[in-house]
Formats: C-alpha cells, sequence, structure tokens
C-alpha cells in the first residue's frame, strides 16, 4: 500500500489491491480512515472522520487531485 502524500495530519495511500476500481485515494490518520473517488472527487467511504473535517479532507484531495490521479496510473499502469 504505497503511500503517495502527507499533508498535515493526514496519509494519501493508494491499495495495491483496489485495481479493478476506478480511481481513488484512501486518506488515513490515526485510526481513522475515508475513500474519495477521483474525477470527480466525491466521497465513498468513511470510518471515523466527522463531517468538517471530511470537508477539510476533500479540498485538500480535489486540490491534489492531479497528483494522485497521475500516481494511480503511475502505480496501476494505466
Amino acid at each position: 500500500m504505497p503511500t503517495i502524500h502527507h499533508e498535515g495530519q493526514y496519509t494519501f495511500l493508494i491499495f495495491s489491491s483496489d485495481k479493478g476500481e476506478p480511481p481513488h485515494i484512501h486518506v488515513k490518520h490515526e485510526r481513522r480512515i475515508a475513500k474519495f473517488w477521483l474525477a470527480p472527487v466525491v466521497l465513498a467511504k468513511n470510518r471515523g472522520f466527522a463531517g468538517h473535517e471530511l470537508n477539510r479532507i476533500a479540498r485538500l484531495v480535489e486540490k491534489n487531485e492531479a497528483m494522485f490521479l497521475e500516481a494511480w496510473n503511475d502505480y496501476f499502469n494505466a
């Protein structure tokens, strides 16, 4: 599970087992994790983050979306 980016307290990762899914990024902090689809950025799953924090994370995903898509394509050779 490669780490793509760190920003503040958040770690952005790709799970190698997700190859068959559309491009997305997982965001982790402590024991909380969320999944955001890319292009467009949409919350797919949340485990533990409060709503206000998800809004902050969504803005970070949008800001870094191009980098996350490039990393996804590079990792899965798309």
